[in-house]
């Protein structure tokens, strides 16, 4: 795709049905609230048929040993894990299936997530119920604008005091805000995988560390290092403005495994706007991106944002900037101070719009 204003091609995938599809794949989009999203159905078949069965196949006497549970945890974190997070985000804010075939949407959060270490509900319950409606603001409980962006330390003790302390957080704010169904939800998510877990574990301790446990530190550290980089770069003169708490990043292979999940200004904005429509809402409307000094990054995905923050490469991370205002574009070192700038904890936040 090409913008007639700006001279920024967006390379990333768009997603068409094929004009002519099989009788197979004619069936799953008529179960499909949204036939785009066929994809989710290949590759949550793909999930259903290598690591779910595979999982569950450690669990047989006789069968586990270490040399098969590497290769298990490494391919699932390397091939899977990334694509299915952000499925599973997809189908939170726009449901997959159609309403009388509604019993297929828990395969999801209570069949797959689990063995991807995510909790049953709990990932709706914080980014829908939660994550959204706060934009990053103090409310949000994952929110960074108390933090140092670029400190390690800080983002430690922001990662364990989630990892700790998310859950009990997450339910008194749906408490306090009188979310109950969600709660309700998110409480019997979590309260079947800890008996689950903790049953698997007399039955054999090895495999359910390799199949469930460590999946689960191992997400978990991931997702709040992602949200880290998605909100790292914060005005704080408009810390609720979506153009100036978030970035975009384009052109990245991370936008095509990870259904344009790049585009987190745009989701943001619209939460229910379809992955597919993505970079045309990012072309469309980048006057707007332009007006608001909105922060956009070429080639690179979240985590490497990440690394490069923890180690402070800014010089590194410049290079990946991209320039919306053509007319008047910032040198390096203009660059590097901006996102120095934006990276600077808040000592007395609150809640500016």
């Amino acid at each position: 795709m090409m913008n007639s204003t700006y001279p920024i091609t967006v390379t990333d995938t768009v997603y068409y049905l094929p004009k002519r599809m099989s009788r197979l794949n004619r069936f799953f989009a008529s179960l499909l609230n949204d036939e785009r999203n066929l994809p989710f159905v290949h590759f949550g078949l793909l999930i259903m048929f290598t690591t779910v069965p595979c999982g569950a196949l450690l669990f047989i006497p006789g069968v586990f040993h270490w040399w098969l549970a590497v290769p298990y945890f490494l391919l699932n974190v390397i091939f899977m894990l990334g694509p299915f997070i952000l499925m599973q985000h997809n189908v939170a804010h726009n449901i997959l299936f159609k309403r009388k075939y509604k019993f297929l949407n828990h395969l999801i959060p209570w069949v797959m997530g689990p063995f991807f270490g995510i909790t049953p509900e709990t990932y709706f319950a914080h980014h829908v119920g939660m994550h959204h409606p706060e934009n990053n603001l103090p409310p949000d409980i994952s929110s960074t604008m108390k933090c140092q962006r670029d400190n390690p330390v800080d983002f430690m003790k922001y990662f364990l005091r989630f990892f700790f302390w998310g859950i009990p957080e997450l339910s008194a704010y749906l408490r306090l805000r009188r979310r109950k169904k969600i709660l309700s939800r998110m409480l019997a998510g979590e309260g079947v995988y800890a008996h689950i877990v903790l049953i698997l574990l007399f039955v054999n301790w090895k495999a359910t560390i390799t199949v469930f446990i460590l999946p689960l530190v191992f997400s978990r550290f991931m997702m709040m290092a992602g949200n880290w980089a998605q909100h790292a770069f914060i005005d704080m003169d408009a810390p609720g403005n979506c153009f100036r708490n978030s970035i975009t990043c384009i052109n990245s292979s991370y936008n095509k495994k990870c259904w344009n999940d790049g585009y987190h200004i745009g989701h943001h904005l619209y939460p229910r706007l379809h992955w597919t429509e993505m970079p045309e809402e990012f072309l469309r409307n980048i006057e707007k991106y332009k007006m608001e000094d909105a922060l956009v990054f070429r080639k690179v995905d979240y985590f490497i944002l990440w690394m490069l923050l923890m180690t402070k490469s800014y010089h590194t991370l410049s290079k990946f900037y991209v320039e919306l205002n053509t007319e008047n574009p910032r040198n390096k070192e203009e660059i590097i101070n901006l996102l120095k700038k934006r990276t600077r904890k808040c000592d007395n936040c609150v809640p500016v719009s």
